[in-house]
């Protein structure tokens, strides 16, 4: 079977970054105003009052110090707690298009490819700023890419299933390279009233161009050895948003349309799936987890990787062999482990052997094993 290389990687990081110590200041005067506002339910027994955060309750329960968002001063408003970003007219550039442009530019420069060598736009996220047309489409007219593209959701997972998508593709010859993106916006999705996750989710893109072996130049690439994906319902990681809301009026603007979680059941459930894949998708390349130097891993919980890592090796990972982007980052979703890949490639030997994992809602987990040529 053709070989496949990721050939390029690209990495758009947003203007704003909010610390822990910003985040909980607006949280907590959040909640003396709603406790204030309702003094006389919660003392009637009929409402519970809110309690604060703090700067140490957050690092301790994630590992998250900072993270990137596109706009921080509605989130940072107390009245207000939700980004400030005008609508785009329909004839400009979307706002999730612009963030997959720049990431995309770094990536086809590292690969020394232009938008003439890809045939293929997969733009793969949690969550698309809307249905249709798709944003893949609108970022391969912005970038002038012939050929075709298509949106997909796998939630937390849908870097490394488009990457099996895309390597499939070359494989087959539908395309000769294709154009990954992750665009995620998290903080459109996030509700920042929340004590138990507002402060989970940070925004960022990142891009790759994956192409045949045989036909890449660069100087940055990955031979794709072995992938492997796994889906798995359930309900602990939800987000009931969508275009039938309309149809209840009674639904619109509840919690359920933000992200929401089971944390602990999270934490219990998909440590070991994780764990299994990994392992199961190394042997499955023909190697032993002993042959992989370094893991990149989904950036949703530190503790998680920690006992992931643990798991595998038998013991706690140095910051060389499990890279971490999570303290500046927080978790962005589809696009953590790719982070981590864009910003831990490059001191790696030719010949080093290394894992992209992501597991997420759905339960989704995808592991890809890939050598640096």
């Amino acid at each position: 079977m053709k070989s496949v290389v990721i050939s390029g990687t690209g990495l758009f990081t947003p203007p704003h970054a909010i610390s822990n110590d910003e985040l909980v200041t607006a949280f907590n005067a959040y909640v003396e105003l709603f406790n204030a506002e309702n003094a006389d339910r919660i003392a009637a027994g009929d409402v519970n009052a809110l309690e604060p955060s703090s700067s140490a309750f957050i690092e301790k329960a994630s590992g998250i110090k900072s993270r990137y968002v596109m706009e921080k001063a509605g989130i940072l408003d107390p009245a207000h707690m939700t980004p400030r970003i005008k609508e785009r007219a329909d004839d400009e550039l979307s706002l999730q298009a612009e963030i997959c442009v720049a990431a995309a530019r770094q990536a086809l420069e590292r690969a020394g490819r232009t938008a003439a060598d890809i045939d293929m736009v997969l733009v793969a996220a949690s969550n698309m700023q809307r249905a249709y047309p798709a944003m893949a489409v609108e970022v391969q007219d912005a970038l002038g890419i012939e050929g075709f593209g298509f949106d997909m959701n796998v939630a937390c997972s849908s870097a490394t299933f488009a990457i099996q998508t895309a390597a499939g593709a070359v494989q087959t010859g539908q395309a000769r390279a294709v154009l990954v993106l992750n665009p995620e916006i998290t903080s459109a999705h996030l509700n920042f009233r929340d004590r138990d996750s507002h402060f989970i989710f940070g925004d960022a893109c990142t891009a790759m161009v994956i192409e045949a072996a045989d036909t890449a130049t660069s100087a940055h690439q990955f031979e794709i050895l072995d992938s492997k994906l796994k889906t798995k319902f359930s309900n602990n990681i939800r987000n009931n948003f969508g275009f039938m809301n309309r149809f209840d009026e009674a639904g619109v603007g509840l919690a359920d349309k933000l992200f929401r979680q089971q944390g602990r059941k999270v934490f219990k459930e998909v440590c070991p799936m994780a764990a299994e894949m990994i392992r199961e998708t190394v042997q499955g390349a023909g190697l032993q987890i002993g042959d992989i130097s370094r893991f990149w891993l989904h950036q949703a919980n530190l503790s998680m990787n920690q006992l992931i890592i643990r798991t595998l090796l038998g013991r706690d990972a140095d910051a060389n062999e499990a890279p971490v982007i999570l303290d500046a980052y927080a978790n962005t979703s589809s696009a953590g482990s790719i982070i981590a890949f864009h910003s831990y490639q490059d001191d790696l030997p030719s010949g080093a052997q290394g894992v992209i994992c992501s597991f997420g809602a759905g339960y989704s987990i995808g592991c890809v094993v890939v050598r640096k040529k």
